[in-house]
């Protein structure tokens, strides 16, 4: 009979220990479970409110290539004007071989003009002493 009682208890505290263990396990168990479900919520919003971000985001672009497209145009319209201008505006220094072959073209110019006229000579005023304006007549004195 005291054998039966010690095998009574080892069989009691074994099952209290088993009975302990599944409950511990099963409390963890639990807790995991409702952990692996606040963070499976979690990761849920999250994935949620990041595709309408990305969706925002989508559409802000979409809208901002419009614009850069658009600006773009205006900035090539605007730099093409600008050269335009700039052609048609900017002075530029004539060198010295340049003024001087246009000022030699001009007298060689004159030159042929005046032997054209005959030698220069027909357009010398000579022997008019008095000078006066035509068609005026001088004053009585």
């Amino acid at each position: 009979i005291g054998l039966l009682e010690v095998v009574e208890s080892d069989f009691t505290k074994g099952l209290s220990e088993m009975t302990s263990d599944e409950e511990s396990a099963q409390r963890d168990y639990d807790q995991q479970t409702k952990d692996n479900q606040i963070e499976k919520t979690v990761k849920e919003k999250d994935v949620e409110y990041k595709v309408k971000e990305t969706a925002e985001l989508e559409k802000t672009l979409a809208e901002t290539q419009g614009d850069r497209t658009g600006v773009k145009e205006e900035l090539d319209a605007v730099l093409e004007y600008w050269s335009k201008i700039q052609k048609e505006c900017s002075e530029k220094a004539e060198t010295f071989e340049e003024r001087n072959a246009r000022f030699q073209a001009e007298i060689a110019g004159l030159r042929e003009a005046l032997q054209t006229l005959g030698g220069g000579e027909s357009l010398l005023q000579r022997g008019t002493t008095k000078r006066r304006l035509r068609a005026v007549a001088p004053h009585a004195q």
